[in-house]
């Protein structure tokens, strides 16, 4: 069961921000997953939420402020005086990082609360530049967004997230279409979920931080969890000769 680490390593450091990258990037792990929106001169920055009040010492949404306002705000203080004068990254910042790697990064498109005109192709664009193709998973609970990454890109991998399950998810996945399924973890072990692993389904799980339910998942067949605690998670995979 392979390891992403959920808005890098954030368990230990701010999320979404160079510093959780970096860790993540030294760890024997598959994967790390960012969330991404558009800025309101239209520069793709790594953030989960809508507005930067959480992460941040500022407030707004981020697509009322430009990136040069967003830069002025700290996202680290939040999680520790340590981590004081980190900034919001742009996806270029985090992809240049990894491209040296070969982690995969997976991608969240942020557009199922706003639409973000265009964001699918900036962000292929920005993914060709580093040609880091085989290297991307896109998803988002923005299905829409998921069908036409499919359209653009068939090659890149998409994946289609899901807050609730649905009845005959494969037969939807391939109505997208899409390659993998990223699924709540209090979904997993639901009958439509695990008839889509019977069938070859490529199903993910977030966000994984507990190690019972880690023995749970890895038993059902599940391909990859998101979490908070990679460290922890290796630790586990390792103590199950995996």
């Amino acid at each position: 069961m392979k390891i992403f680490a959920h808005r890098g390593y954030s368990a230990k450091y701010p999320e979404n921000t160079i510093a959780a990258f970096q860790a993540a990037a030294q760890l024997p792990i598959y994967g790390v997953e960012l969330d991404v929106h558009l800025t309101k001169d239209n520069q793709i920055v790594v953030i989960h939420d809508e507005t930067i009040d959480r992460t941040s010492n500022g407030s707004g949404f981020v697509k009322d402020l430009t990136l040069e306002q967003l830069r002025k705000f700290d996202f680290g203080s939040w999680l520790g005086e340590e981590y004081a004068g980190e900034k919001i990254p742009t996806l270029s910042e985090v992809l240049a990082l990894f491209c040296k790697t070969n982690l995969m990064v997976n991608i969240e498109l942020k557009s199922d609360i706003f639409v973000y005109a265009g964001l699918e192709e900036k962000v292929l664009q920005e993914v060709s530049t580093f040609g880091m193709q085989d290297q991307i998973i896109i998803s988002s609970f923005d299905h829409e967004a998921v069908n036409r990454v499919a359209r653009l890109a068939p090659n890149v991998e998409n994946a289609a997230l899901f807050a609730n399950m649905i009845l005959n998810v494969v037969d939807y996945q391939k109505t997208i279409p899409t390659k993998a399924l990223h699924v709540a973890l209090p979904t997993a072990v639901r009958k439509p979920v695990l008839e889509a692993i019977k069938k070859n389904s490529v199903v993910r799980v977030y966000t994984v931080n507990e190690i019972d339910h880690a023995e749970v998942l890895l038993n059902i067949g599940v391909d990859a969890i998101f979490t908070d605690e990679p460290e922890k998670m290796l630790e586990f995979m390792k103590l199950r000769g995996r």
